[in-house]
């Protein structure tokens, strides 16, 4: 009776000294001052304690929350989480009298300015989130003091300059996300201390010089992404003592040659991406041994030698992309198993039959530009259009045209102007080719959109008008694209083309919030040659919504036109959601002529009615003749940007 007695004069003396715990007076201010700054008060009202257990913004799941430790008889906010809310301005000084914080979360909103060197002052941090702003400067060196940091976020803001090397000091640091933050420089050697990283997200930076070697002796990781950057090849051999990743991107290497031979156990891969790497050489058919694979990326690369036998025994795989390459041989015949929904290997030496069973319901394949033997195909549109290829001269059966218009993602479109843009709303797969109906153009796409919480989404579209244009309808759907979208014109009349490329940016909006942050950026090829690098439609449009037309001069040398858009891992991923990136094209209008605001045809229609107008005032229609040839020849001017292609 006495032992319950006395617990229960412990359990009473313990509510009271909880009862009167208050919250430290200077965080309390501190806390106060932040919520005016940032006009928090509907959400935070500070008339009770903030460590108040019983207040609204104390649960886990709470936003904004606040969440202390009143384990003494004074309270210190550990936890403060403001996401998502649309804060603007700056990273106000008072923050930092909050001396206990272990955990802020201040991602997705519209926060300005630098984070200034006093968060180094905050020495019991764990977990810092300060991605998706607007945030500027350099990466404040400081921050290498807050070595109990596990997961750090900076990603998708606008910083300049190098990565700080303190950072090198963060020897607990489990998670890194620094993605499209907008650093330069190399990857500091320094991060060669970070024994304990499991992920980094370093892609769209301006990283410069080799893939580091030391990030082979990181291993602990599972996780490790770098596309869109400047960084030279090769991958390094030391990747092979990766053996916990279970998601490997790498993409858009330079200057040296790469090959496969790091992948030797990573027996938990589930994702492996490595596009545009400059991989030479052959697959080796240990990749087979990697039974988790469930999307395989190997495109765009310098790959030769023949498809391994050994890919039937990756059951789990979902995705496979061997495009663009010099592989050659058949393919496998069982290479179709029961899970796989996407084959790509077009543009490859690749010959025989296809596959009996590539006919099932859901899957998709794409063998446009290989030898494969046309006839074995069900779909008599790709025959044609696979033969048209293969012969590289006159598509069979085709009459010669000197045009073709396109509405990508949508249904036919009168122009102001007169043009007919055929409608191009086919449903396209991962890997998949569409072909109109009068075999005269052909649209291709190839890639998936990794956990979209849309599904597979190849077609944008919106209600809204679009400024810039008396064309509006032209531009609410577009062709969008997780990596490559290409298309094709066929039995072309052999001469110079005008090819206009019309763009809107419909999925990232402009609106004062968080979701107008996304940066879409892709390059653009025509016939191989690279006339558009790092496209950003509502940069250079003015806005999301506004309608940019691109016009080029190309010519035709054996009745194909190759117009070609693709992602080279730039831009940030996932605003306003996940798999937001990746090219867009609204319409396509290519013709014989000069360059202009319309079409030849439609130039010389007009041209008649003035001709008729003014034809009784000679002079004056003299002189309209020669501005007007003046002018047509002013604006056939174009310079191509670059010459190299991402085919190999």
């Amino acid at each position: 009776m006495e032992f319950w007695s006395f617990s229960f004069l412990l359990l009473c003396m313990f509510r009271l000294v909880f009862s009167q715990s208050t919250t430290d007076p200077n965080e309390v201010a501190a806390l106060k001052k932040m919520i005016d700054y940032w006009k928090l008060g509907r959400y935070l009202n500070l008339s009770t304690d903030p460590c108040n257990p019983n207040s609204k913004w104390a649960p886990e799941t709470a936003n904004p929350r606040v969440a202390c430790d009143c384990l003494s008889s004074t309270c210190h906010i550990t936890h403060l989480k403001i996401y998502a809310l649309d804060i603007y301005g700056e990273i106000p000084k008072e923050l930092f009298q909050l001396k206990k914080l272990m955990d802020l979360n201040l991602a997705q909103n519209v926060l300005s300015g630098f984070i200034p060197a006093e968060i180094g002052q905050l020495s019991e941090m764990q977990y810092l989130s300060l991605g998706i702003n607007n945030l500027t400067g350099p990466v404040p060196p400081e921050l290498g003091n807050l070595t109990k940091m596990v997961s750090l976020s900076f990603s998708s803001n606008g910083f300049v300059g190098e990565l700080p090397t303190q950072l090198g000091k963060l020897t607990s640091l489990e998670q890194l996300y620094i993605d499209s933050s907008g650093v330069t420089g190399p990857i500091p050697q320094e991060f060669a201390n970070l024994k304990s990283l499991r992920i980094l997200w370093a892609s769209d930076n301006l990283f410069t010089g080799k893939l580091p070697q030391f990030l082979g002796t990181l291993t602990e990781f599972i996780d490790l992404r770098i596309e869109g950057t400047s960084l030279e090849g090769p991958i390094p051999s030391s990747f092979s003592a990766l053996t916990k990743l279970e998601t490997l991107r790498i993409g858009d290497l330079s200057l040296e040659d790469s090959s496969l031979n790091f992948l030797e156990n990573q027996t938990s891969l589930s994702i492996l991406t490595l596009r545009n790497c400059r991989l030479s050489g052959e697959i080796p058919q240990r990749i087979g041994r990697l039974v988790e694979l469930q999307q395989l990326d190997l495109s765009f690369n310098k790959l030769t030698g023949s498809i391994p036998n050994s890919f039937q025994d990756l059951t789990m795989l979902t995705y496979l992309y061997l495009g663009n390459n010099n592989m050659r041989g058949e393919l496998p015949e069982n290479i179709i198993t029961p899970k796989l929904l996407a084959l790509d290997v077009s543009f490859n030496n690749i010959t025989g039959n296809v596959p009996p069973n590539y006919a099932k319901t859901g899957f998709s394949m794409n063998v446009l530009g290989t030898s494969i033997n046309a006839n074995t195909l069900l779909d008599r549109k790709s025959l044609d259009l696979l033969l048209c290829l293969q012969q590289e001269s006159k598509c069979a059966n085709q009459a010669p045209t000197s045009s073709f218009s396109v509405k990508s993602g949508g249904t036919e479109v009168v122009s102001a102007s007169g043009t007919k843009y055929a409608a191009d709303s086919e449903q396209l797969g991962a890997a998949s080719l569409y072909t109109n109906s009068k075999l005269n153009w052909a649209v291709s796409n190839t890639g998936n959109f990794l956990f979209s919480p849309k599904g597979p989404q190849y077609i944008a579209s919106t209600n809204s008008q679009i400024t810039k244009t008396l064309d509006s309808e032209l531009y609410k759907t577009a062709r969008i694209s997780p990596n490559s979208l290409r298309y094709f014109g066929f039995g072309l009349v052999n001469g110079e083309y005008v090819v206009e490329l019309h763009f809107a940016e419909i999925a990232m909006g402009d609106s004062r919030t968080w979701k107008a942050l996304g940066r879409r950026i892709f390059d653009v090829y025509i016939q191989g040659d690279k006339v558009v690098k790092d496209l950003n439609i509502k940069k250079e449009a003015g806005g999301s919504k506004s309608a940019l037309v691109k016009t080029f001069k190309v010519n035709v040398t054996n009745s194909v036109m190759d117009i070609h858009f693709f992602w080279a891992g730039k831009g940030t991923c996932c605003i306003p959601f996940q798999g937001t990136y990746g090219p867009l094209v609204s319409a396509i209008n290519v013709y014989q002529g000069g360059i202009g605001s319309a079409s030849k045809r439609n130039k010389k229609n007009v041209g008649k009615v003035v001709g008729i107008a003014l034809g009784c005032v000679a002079g004056m229609a003299i002189i309209l003749s020669l501005f007007y040839l003046w002018w047509t020849k002013r604006a056939l001017q174009h310079t191509l940007v670059e010459t190299d292609s991402p085919k190999k």
